[in-house]
């Protein structure tokens, strides 16, 4: 109001009719009151000191001249003084500049960050963060690389059918270099500081350092999330990812062979970004990392769903895309412990993430109601098309890429367990979507069997060719996530076999394909009946079945299950051409063998009888 002494203009601030107005002078200082004040971290226990460290020059003795908050905030920052070695080169203005650090924002917070930094930022109808993630819409395997050193060298599986693919040290620390260059000529950069695994004995502190607010919310979802307590008494973490991904690698530089580079050093414990901003990166080379680390702890890292029945019976799931991974462990009657990376450890089993990561392509409210309720304010929807006015996603529209994401805290499933932690597992889930048609809707795998299976990670997908005719086209993934392994395939199996002979799980085959002639020819298993097959394997009901033998392949299947009919258990029941069945099984037992060649090598030192033994328990014509 005006002042009746002509004076400046005044606003009350009033939260109740009987408390005494609040003056304010300007309309910035009305705003400030409107934001109380955060916490304070206690003196001694700031993490700028710890991020200045983390983004420290290899080729300068000293970090950055780090200050907290956002540089567009009015009032100035006190610069912080560093505890830093005397630099050894002459001072140049990059010693001048200060870099703001916005460390562990909220996700309102970084809704306001990613609509102030790109115009590619929008809230969507049901409040969630709808972005693009640039040229990139996936990863880039082909362009990741691992610095093969001494000892990498011995661990790592390396060569024909391995992930991973070589850099030299020297190499990764001129792309690090190239990105902290990037980083610290930037007004504000995003830290977040956050845990991976749920087991309190075995969690990783993470440290991730981006230039997008959209990816700080990302890894904010996706991560596990510290208390105000925790972020006080973080310190130094035990693997740094520095973001650069705005910015690109240098094409022509040894070991690169794009603008896009994915780098890790797990000798220095760090990952570098540069020339993709798909923050898919992020996730996927983390859970790289804990597939070296885990291990080495005797703690199995898997890519699986987990979810927990209401008498403690705990079930992985294991499946490529399109199997049904994620309806079959999804499950109302059953507390979900995760959707994709876990670990199992002598406790039990444990979620690495805190976040799901789910695919939004013709997603329905109907089909994945848990999904689609959880696309509210604070999820990322990454790359989805929405109308422009009423700002409602159409999740069928695929002209940016058919990869649309969606990126949640764990907690926005209704019936998730918090904390995500379970018993052992009572039964290991390897779904298939065979549409060759062959194989059985559910096997009773032994030990081996498993082994060779879960290596072999199996899928078909059905491929488009010319004139409409579609043939199906076999899919292998050793260990149902190849691209993230570390170590050999075998030594993955061995660790699952041991646990799962240690506390008592067993091996299931689920085939959620073709039955009665391949695609084309049959048709895909009903829904409902595989739904039947899974809740008998949580009841225990196929432990006391009877069980016979297939040909080739050796499997046990059961003689029948209430509620699913007895004849499509044996497949060769449902196909009319007896002779083109016998001709599809061998075609699809011969594409195992040929894939299976790769491991066929694997020693133990020595020793070559672990692989005998897995050889033994695949397809045999």
């Amino acid at each position: 109001m005006a002042s009746p002494n002509g004076g400046v203009t005044t606003y009350d601030y009033d939260d109740s009719d009987s408390a005494a107005p609040v003056r304010a002078q300007t309309i910035e200082e009305l705003h400030s009151l409107q934001r109380k004040a955060a916490t304070a971290i206690k003196d001694g226990a700031s993490p700028l000191q710890s991020i200045s460290a983390s983004l420290a020059s290899l080729a300068r003795e000293y970090g950055p001249n780090l200050v907290k908050g956002d540089p567009e905030a009015k009032v100035a920052p006190v610069p912080v003084k560093h505890q830093q070695a005397s630099a050894t080169i002459a001072s140049s203005d990059s010693s001048l500049k200060f870099t703001h650090v916005l460390y562990n924002l909220s996700p309102a917070e970084l809704y306001e960050q990613a609509f102030g930094q790109k115009k590619s930022s929008f809230i969507t109808s049901t409040g969630a963060l709808a972005t693009l993630s640039g040229a990139k819409t996936g990863r880039s395997p082909r362009d990741k690389r691992v610095v093969k050193d001494e000892t990498t060298e011995k661990e790592l599986w390396w060569g024909k059918g391995s992930p991973n693919i070589e850099m030299d040290e020297r190499q990764f620390v001129i792309n690090r270099e190239r990105a902290l260059d990037y980083l610290n000529s930037l007004d504000k950069v995003y830290v977040n500081d956050q845990f991976l695994n749920w087991d309190p004995e075995n969690r990783i502190k993470v440290r991730i350092i981006t230039s997008r607010a959209y990816h700080a919310l990302f890894m904010h979802n996706m991560c596990i999330r510290p208390t105000e307590e925790e972020l006080e008494t973080f310190g130094t973490p035990d693997f740094t990812i520095y973001n650069a991904g705005e910015f690109p690698a240098n094409r022509y530089a040894n070991y690169m062979t794009s603008s896009t580079s994915i780098n890790i050093s797990l000798a220095r414990r760090e990952m570098v970004i540069l020339g993709t901003q798909y923050a898919g990166e992020m996730k996927k080379g983390l859970f790289g990392v804990m597939h070296y680390l885990m291990p080495k702890r005797g703690i199995l890292s898997l890519h699986s769903g987990c979810n927990m029945g209401k008498e403690g019976d705990v079930a992985l799931f294991f499946g490529l895309s399109g199997t049904g991974k994620t309806t079959l462990s999804t499950d109302h009657n059953r507390l979900l412990i995760g959707d994709d990376e876990h670990c199992w450890s002598d406790s039990g089993v444990s979620n690495i993430e805190g976040g799901c990561y789910a695919k939004c392509i013709d997603l329905s409210k109907e089909k994945e109601p848990d999904i689609w309720n959880a696309i509210k304010f604070g999820t990322v929807l990454e790359n989805v098309v929405f109308n422009e006015r009423t700002r409602e996603v159409d999740y069928a529209d695929k002209s940016i890429t058919e990869n649309t994401r969606a990126a949640y805290p764990i907690e926005f499933i209704p019936n998730a367990l918090i904390p995500c932690v379970g018993p052992h597992p009572k039964n290991v889930i390897l779904l298939a979507c065979d549409a060759y048609g062959v194989l059985p809707p559910v096997s009773k795998l032994n030990l081996a069997q498993t082994m060779y299976h879960f290596i072999s990670g199996y899928t078909a997908i059905v491929a488009g060719t010319e004139d409409g005719i579609k043939e199906p086209t076999a899919t292998f993934s050793a260990c149902f996530g190849a691209a993230f392994i570390m170590y050999h395939p075998t030594k993955y199996a061995a660790m699952l076999a041991e646990k799962m002979q240690k506390y008592g799980a067993t091996g299931w085959l689920v085939n959620t394909g073709w039955s009665g002639g391949r695609y084309g020819v049959g048709s895909r298993i009903k829904l409902p009946y595989t739904r039947k097959i899974i809740d008998a394997i949580h009841s225990g009901e196929l432990l006391t079945a009877n069980y016979k033998k297939t040909e080739v392949f050796g499997l046990e299947i059961p003689t029948g299950i209430d509620g699913v009919p007895s004849e499509i258990l044996d497949p060769v029941n449902t196909w009319t051409d007896k002779g083109a069945y016998k001709e599809t099984l061998l075609k699809l037992a011969g594409l195992f063998k040929n894939n299976f060649e790769v491991f066929a090598s694997y020693k133990i030192g020595d020793d070559s009888s672990l692989t005998d033994q897995i050889l033994a328990a695949g397809p045999n014509f």
